[in-house]
């Protein structure tokens, strides 16, 4: 093949890829297909601003004491809740996102489009923790369950609840601002 065509053939390639459109094939014949990736590009910059709604403390189940104190953005519809920390690639570990449901019921999240690994803690309508799902794998959408009713859904940087010892009995405060 000529070089001159074969140079065309290979920047045609590149401009459609860098195109960012899912499912899209590059141009050329089946010789030259290449594969296009369906994972979405990174948000320009850290992605959404974080907006403080509220503050959260988590509370030791054994002695009662505010384990630690985060602010947090408030998800209490239908599109703030699927929404989430979706484009978002950084976040401070002093921030969080509190999920708040109508009533109890198992819950489950992934992480599409979340750039972050995260700690998600399931709370239930007495605003205990009754499940943790630790270091979620961001972009994944593997189902991360409750496995018992909650109400009320935090999340937090990965690895927060292993620093600051947060477990299973432990309960959240919040208030709205």
């Amino acid at each position: 093949m000529n070089v001159k065509i074969m140079l065309a053939l290979f920047a045609s390639l590149y401009v459609s890829s860098c195109q960012n459109q899912p499912n899209r094939q590059p141009a050329g014949n089946a010789d030259t297909a290449a594969v296009v990736s369906t994972t979405p590009a990174a948000p320009a910059g850290d992605g959404p601003a974080f907006r403080k709604e509220g503050v959260l403390s988590f509370i030791s189940k054994e002695k009662g004491d505010t384990i630690s104190t985060i602010s947090i953005e408030i998800a209490e519809t239908d599109d703030e809740r699927a929404r989430g920390l979706m484009d978002r690639k950084s976040m401070a570990d002093s921030l969080g996102m509190l999920f708040i449901f109508p009533a109890p019921e198992e819950q489950s999240f992934w992480m599409k489009n979340t750039y972050i690994s995260l700690d998600i803690l399931y709370v239930d309508e007495n605003f205990e923790i009754v499940s943790i799902q630790k270091y979620a794998t961001p972009l994944s959408e593997e189902s991360l369950p409750s496995f018992k009713k909650a109400q009320y859904v935090v999340e937090v940087n990965a690895g927060y609840v292993d620093k600051k010892k947060i477990k299973y009995g432990d309960k959240i405060v919040f208030r709205k601002d």
